[in-house]
C-alpha cells in the first residue's frame, strides 16, 4: 500500500508525526525513483495477537526476535512501519535520519520508527532484535 493510502488503516492509523515525517521521505525518494510501500503499519491488537500466534507456530520460542506482543508492539500503538523493497530501505538507510526515521533492529531492515531528535543527532544505535529492546520486556 502507498504512503498516501488513507483509506487504508494500517496507513491512516499511523501516529501522525510518523506519518508526516514518512509522506515527507517518501517525496523525496520518489525524486530519486525510488517508491516507498508500507507493508506492515497499524495493527489491531488483535491482528497482532493473530500474527504471533502464527509466528510461535512457525517459529517456536525464535518468534520473538520478529514479532511482538500486542501489548509491546509498536504498530499496535502506530508508531512503526514496515517498508518494502529493497530500494526504499537502502535509501532509508542512507537519508531515513535526515526525517527522523531510524531503523531499530539489525535483524528487521525493513522497520523504522519515529526518532526527531535523529534529525539533529543522528539515529540511536541498533537493537540486535526485539528481544534486546528493551520496550518488549513487559
Amino acid at each position: 500500500m502507498a504512503v498516501s493510502d488513507d483509506a487504508i488503516p494500517a496507513v491512516a492509523n499511523l501516529d501522525p508525526d510518523l506519518l508526516k515525517a514518512l509522506r515527507q521521505a517518501a517525496t523525496e525518494a520518489a525524486d530519486d525513483g525510488v517508491e516507498f510501500v508500507v507493508n506492515s503499519g497499524w495493527r489491531s491488537p488483535n491482528y497482532r495477537s493473530q500474527h504471533l500466534r502464527e509466528a510461535v507456530s512457525k517459529y517456536g520460542s525464535e518468534a520473538a526476535r520478529w514479532v511482538a506482543t500486542a501489548a509491546t508492539s509498536p504498530h499496535v500503538s502506530g508508531d512503526a512501519v514496515g517498508i518494502g523493497h529493497s530500494d526504499a530501505t537502502t535509501w532509508l538507510s542512507d537519508h531515513g535520519a535526515e526525517y527522523g526515521l531510524c531503523r531499530i533492529y539489525k535483524n528487521e531492515p525493513w522497520h523504522y520508527e519515529l526518532r526527531p531528535e535523529a534529525i539533529d543527532d543522528g539515529c540511536p544505535r541498533m537493537h540486535a532484535d526485539p528481544t534486546q529492546d528493551p520496550r518488549m520486556q513487559q
